[in-house]
């Protein structure tokens, strides 16, 4: 790696201020470039060529997936058809997600992007949950959404907001989020993520629907409740 004189000059600039001898101030300067170096490279990084169609036949492990053979891509690769059809919110929630994430539109592989539709029943809800891996953007498309999300400890503070068609709201990532329908007939928002596989931890099924069970003595104290209860809920997952 070269010094260029601008950053000789700043080492001579610390060595003045602070008394470094001149390697010190050298190492110091070239210790902090490093550093800024390293949150410059924290996120994903930018593709190194046009597209990097997933192969999901292929065997090898990454951290994302196989590029698949560039003159075997075709357009469908890049395209999926079904947003337009209506989950099905006939559970005990009253709402469905159907997304489009790496799994579904290979060509969203490296490209850090994905998006999901969310239907819901009259007072339908998407239970509290977290994307581990992606901030979330919602529009609503139709109907009214009660939208919210909790911020970090130790304020836990809940931040919340009834949403009309055509409104935007966004999630920051990882933190635990959740939707309502406030309205008389049914809701419908179209999602967008930050990663093309941003990944759902719902919070009730993590907590209570772990496999194994986490020990109900555990849970009994952490949410200050009789462990019965914790055994009650965790028969319903």
């Amino acid at each position: 790696m070269m010094i260029s004189q601008a950053t000789i000059i700043k080492s001579s600039k610390l060595k003045q201020v602070f008394g470094f001898s001149t390697m010190t101030a050298h190492l110091l300067l070239f210790g902090l470039l490093a550093a800024g170096c390293s949150l410059a490279f924290a996120s994903d990084p930018s593709p190194l060529q046009d597209f990097c169609v997933a192969d999901q036949n292929s065997r090898v492990f990454v951290n994302g997936l196989v590029c698949k053979e560039s003159r075997l891509v075709q357009a469908d690769d890049f395209f999926y058809r079904g947003l337009q059809l209506m989950g099905n919110t006939s559970n005990a929630v009253g709402s469905a997600v159907t997304p489009v994430t790496v799994e579904e539109l290979p060509g969203l592989n490296t490209l850090g992007i994905s998006m999901a539709r969310i239907d819901f029943a009259p007072q339908g809800i998407n239970p509290p949950h977290t994307h581990p891996r992606a901030t979330e953007i919602l529009t609503v498309m139709e109907g009214r959404i009660l939208v919210g999300f909790v911020t970090s400890n130790p304020q836990n503070r809940l931040i919340t907001k009834e949403l009309q068609k055509g409104d935007v709201f966004v999630f920051p990532e990882g933190l635990i989020h959740f939707q309502k329908n406030v309205g008389n007939g049914y809701a419908v928002a179209i999602a967008a993520l930050s990663s093309q596989n941003p990944g759902v931890i719902t919070i009730a099924n993590a907590i209570f629907g772990s496999n194994p069970n986490i020990a109900g003595d555990i849970l009994a104290k952490a949410f200050q409740v009789d462990i019965n209860l914790v055994y009650q809920i965790q028969s319903k997952f």
